[in-house]
């Protein structure tokens, strides 16, 4: 189903994003400003995720 795949695309993104903030952390280099603006649109997968989720399971 669609919705699934959509779901399965958002988890991913999700996944690298986390990847990519813990990377950014990591580095001395990163400024606070762009790793907030990475956490922000990590929160915004989340919430897609679960609304998606709550989607799914109510079908």
């Amino acid at each position: 189903m669609a919705i699934e795949s959509h779901l399965e695309t958002l988890e991913r993104k999700h996944g690298a994003l986390e990847k990519e903030i813990s990377d950014a952390l990591l580095s001395p280099a990163s400024d606070d400003l762009t790793i907030s603006n990475m956490k922000r649109r990590k929160l915004v997968l989340k919430e897609q995720i679960e609304r998606l989720k709550a989607v799914v399971t109510h079908h």
